[in-house]
């Protein structure tokens, strides 16, 4: 699969623009959306007065100017710095969307004036710009597609490189789940009638610029929760500064304001708080270097936190190239006969599996297939067959084992005990059999084979150690299921599944209070795919699938999902670990500036200052200092992601804790004791 170009992770460019952007937001109304970033950019404004206050009158009591004005350029770039991790995370999401955007061409199309059957119809050529949901066009070879639609007639080999990056050309053609097309891809050959199924404006492409660009984007539940407990930790620590005041009148130490300021600064979680937006905005960067457009970043986070991965068979445990490979006639029949039955049954059958029926015939048989067919029988995931009804009122189906034996049976036959046991055996192999009937008599079976794909089983293998439960989804029958689901290393399967049948699992697991995602292309699948928790719908799918799910897999691969999950387990993580740094790396600041702030007054306090830096001034600064440039180290880590490995959680919570929370710990006493060695030259 080949990726979305990526922009260089400090690309001149993009920094240009994050600098830029790390002024704009200084404004007040966007600072006041991060709690804890809006009190540092207060405490930076009441230093800017203490400063200009100092150099007016130096004998004010409240230290130098050159202090003040050092304190206040530190908080003034801890604030830039936070600033510009959001704007970075947010500059390359507009990249991004810079190269969709161009993509967006205004084009001419092939209006249908008046519709009817074929192409030799009426059109008029008219701007992209102009259509409407609900109007036809055509596009033929060498055509760029105008707009999203869903193709009513003929197919064609289509260029999706512009949205998926992907060089090869993919089939489109009309009826089943690829018929739908996207504005700005190129047909190659062929020709397409194509129904319009949005309004000018609410494009697929539209949309994605508009989430790529981030413009809209909203916090998740899990970010607006972890601002309130920083929030909490911004208040508490407020009091703790507030109350340290009448502490050092009583004990006749003498403290600046710089050095409450300073306290206060240090003391509140700055690394995570100013971090915490480019870490969400990039996960949703990276779900879209992996092709797949998040429709929001809550559907990137959930996805963190899955425990039940439903996954169809074709196409995601198996090749999805079903085809027949042999004829099983019952006894009573003839071999080309029942060849030639199987034939008629697939004529109008625009499926893979109904061409490889029409394929095989004409290569295992010199029968003659023609027929007058009056009537199709088209295929439905509810009734599980299709066939067709000649003029004479025979009626020839062909199907699921089940479905075809409740028609037989309801008509009164008997089901042969021959088929069943060709069933059997087509199944415990792990092939699909198809039954054929004549006006509800069993006339024999086809057998159609696929091949599983290597490597899942290590890849599932993967998910349980991240404790994702993994449920094969499949119109097979139970023996075909349960011989596939064994060879793949799938945990559980559905057998015999309708669109009812996935919706009542999803229900039924996220009564027991569990995460489900799932992916889907068909207007069948829509239900469920709105009931996940992550639903993944495929670009080359239905624009029901599309408008239902909270993801779109630009590149139409079953397996994404699985790459999905840990996207989002990563952003989790990140988040979580940057999180734990921020708040241990507190302790080694609350080390560096309190015992400076009472050492002259309670020299008790002088054997905390276990990094024994050289005056309360240089103590402060260096704190101060290491607090604001940590932020602009930890911006590759925050966008790029902590790399993830399934582990246990007990085992990755461990893992953090030693890396982060004990390193958290350990790099600021390292970090502040160095930078006080480099000030204490010029104190």
């Amino acid at each position: 699969m080949k990726r979305r170009k990526e922009n260089k992770l400090f690309d001149n460019q993009l920094i240009k623009q994050g600098v830029f952007q790390s002024f704009v937001k200084l404004n007040p109304s966007v600072q006041l959306k991060n709690p804890v970033m809006f009190t540092v950019a207060v405490g930076t404004f009441i230093m800017f007065f203490v400063t200009i206050i100092s150099a007016i009158d130096p004998n004010w009591g409240q230290g130098t100017f050159g202090y003040n004005l050092t304190v206040f350029v530190v908080l003034f770039l801890t604030l830039l710095f936070a600033n510009f991790a959001e704007a970075m995370a947010e500059a390359r999401g507009k990249a991004q969307a810079e190269s969709l955007r161009k993509t967006r061409e205004e084009t001419l199309a092939k209006k249908v004036k008046k519709d009817s059957q074929g192409f030799d119809v009426p059109v008029e050529t008219v701007s992209s710009s102009s259509l409407s949901k609900g109007d036809i066009f055509i596009c033929v070879a060498g055509d760029i597609i105008p707009t999203d639609g869903e193709i009513i007639e003929g197919m064609a080999s289509i260029d999706e490189s512009a949205i998926t990056g992907e060089s090869a050309p993919v089939i489109r053609e009309s009826g089943g789940d690829k018929s739908s097309v996207t504005g700005g891809t190129k047909v190659l050959s062929d020709r397409i009638k194509v129904v319009i199924t949005t309004q000018p404006g609410e494009s697929f492409l539209d949309k994605m610029i508009a989430l790529v660009e981030g413009a809209k984007r909203q916090k998740t539940p899990n970010e607006i929760a972890l601002t309130i407990l920083l929030a909490g930790f911004t208040i508490v620590f407020l009091i703790v500064c507030v109350t340290l005041k009448p502490f050092a009148d009583y004990s006749m130490a003498v403290v600046n304001i710089a050095a409450f300021v300073s306290l206060f600064v240090c003391l509140i979680p700055t690394t995570i708080g100013g971090l915490l937006s480019a870490i969400g905005i990039a996960g949703m960067d990276r779900a879209l270097r992996a092709n797949v457009i998040s429709k929001s970043g809550r559907a990137v986070e959930t996805a963190g936190d899955i425990d039940v991965l439903l996954l169809d068979k074709t196409g995601t445990i198996t090749i999805g190239n079903r085809k027949a490979t042999n004829f099983y006639p019952n006894l009573s029949i003839e071999r080309d006969e029942f060849i030639r039955i199987c034939a008629l049954s697939s004529m109008p059958d625009e499926t893979p599996e109904g061409k490889s029926i029409v394929e095989l015939a004409k290569t295992s048989s010199q029968s003659d297939f023609s027929a007058n067919i009056r009537e199709v029988i088209k295929f439905t995931a509810e009734t599980r067959t299709s066939g067709v009804i000649l003029d004479d009122n025979t009626v020839i189906r062909k199907g699921a084992y089940d479905a075809i034996r409740n028609y037989c049976e309801n008509a009164g036959h008997d089901f042969p005990e021959e088929s069943l046991v060709v069933i059997e055996k087509i199944s415990s192999n792990g092939g699909t059999p198809l039954v054929v009937s004549v006006n509800d008599n069993v006339m024999g079976v086809i057998e159609l084979q696929d091949i599983i794909k290597t490597g899942l089983s290590e890849r599932f293998e993967r998910l349980r150690k991240m404790g994702v439960k993994t449920v094969m989804v499949t119109g097979d029958n139970k023996l075909t299921a349960k011989y596939i689901s064994e060879k793949a290393g799938v945990d559980d399967f559905i057998a015999e599944a309708k669109p009812e049948d996935k919706l009542q699992y999803i229900r039924n697991e996220q009564a027991a209070g569990k995460l489900v995602a799932m992916m889907g292309d068909g207007t069948n699948d829509a239900p469920a795919l709105a009931q996940s928790d992550v639903g993944v719908s495929m670009n080359s799918g239905t624009q029901a699938a599309k408008e239902a799910g909270n993801m779109v897999d630009l590149d139409n691969d079953p397996t994404k999902l699985i790459e999905i999950v840990e996207i989002g387990k990563q952003l989790l993580i990140t988040r979580g670990t940057l999180t734990t740094f921020s708040i241990a790396n507190d302790v080694a600041k609350y080390f560096a500036i309190v015992p400076a702030l009472f050492m002259a007054s309670i020299p008790a306090l002088a054997k905390l200052n276990i990094m024994n830096l050289n005056s309360p001034e240089s103590a402060i600064l260096s704190a101060v200092i290491f607090n604001a440039i940590i932020i602009p180290m930890l911006i590759p880590l925050a966008l790029k992601g902590v790399s993830y490995k399934p582990i246990g959680a007990t085992a990755l919570l461990r893992r953090n804790l030693f890396i982060y929370g004990l390193g958290g710990i350990i790099v600021p006493f390292i970090g502040i004791k160095i930078i006080d060695m480099i000030i204490s030259i010029f104190l």
